[in-house]
């Protein structure tokens, strides 16, 4: 089986993560091959793919009989049983698959998955980091990750900021931030001066490391 018309993916084990992806890159028009063991997962997911497998043994004969090997990017999805984790990902890069993708629910797992040649995604660990983002951060308004450790973020600024300029404040110096855009009430500048001096209500979008940018939050409260 051939799928090259498009951008094609593989998607090993259909258990929430796996549906979901699978279900959103089959819904944005992407050829998908699901895989399982569970049949009546497979059934389900045949209503977004007609390339959904049930398979016992996820051994390279199997894989290769699907038409893994066809596939631009595979992701697999198991993460719990470690061992079949571990030897579908190898099998899967053994197939010459040009990106494969596994999910890990440990460190320990995810450092063997890269050495056998797989980019690993935590898909709880980073969920949970993204939540606490929201939850550490009580000024939260709107915020982009850049990666791990650098973002651009809106903050709005206390009363007490009023009549103070940027260069007054000095974010740059004191926490290595750089003010990037002022929003206020319907306006957005992203011309920002210096001797710019802020209003009650101004909302300032700044971009730097996210560990700064919480302790610059800190100290306005």
């Amino acid at each position: 089986m051939r799928m090259k018309s498009i951008e094609s993916f593989g998607v090993i084990g259909l258990g929430r993560f796996g549906t979901a992806l699978a279900q959103s890159l089959a819904k944005a028009g992407k050829e998908v091959i699901v895989v399982d063991c569970n049949e009546d997962k497979v059934r389900e997911m045949r209503q977004f793919t007609e390339h959904a497998f049930v398979a016992d043994h996820l051994n390279k004969e199997t894989l290769e009989e699907i038409g893994m090997q066809n596939c631009d990017t595979v992701i697999v999805c198991i993460g719990e049983n470690i061992d079949t984790s571990i030897l579908t990902t190898l099998h899967v890069v053994s197939l010459g698959v040009p990106h494969v993708i596994a999910k890990a629910i440990s460190s320990d797992q995810g450092t063997v998955l890269e050495k056998i040649g797989a980019d690993v995604v935590y898909p709880e660990r980073d969920m949970a980091l993204r939540l606490g983002k929201r939850l550490l951060s009580q000024n939260f308004l709107d915020s982009i990750s850049l990666n791990n450790e650098v973002e651009i973020k809106q903050i709005p600024l206390p009363a007490s900021a009023a009549g103070s300029s940027v260069e007054e404040m000095n974010l740059r110096q004191r926490y290595g931030l750089n003010i990037i855009a002022i929003k206020r009430e319907d306006a957005t500048d992203i011309a920002v001066s210096p001797q710019h001096r802020f209003n009650v209500g101004d909302i300032i979008v700044v971009i730097g490391k996210t560990e700064r940018i919480w302790e610059f939050e800190r100290n306005l409260e």
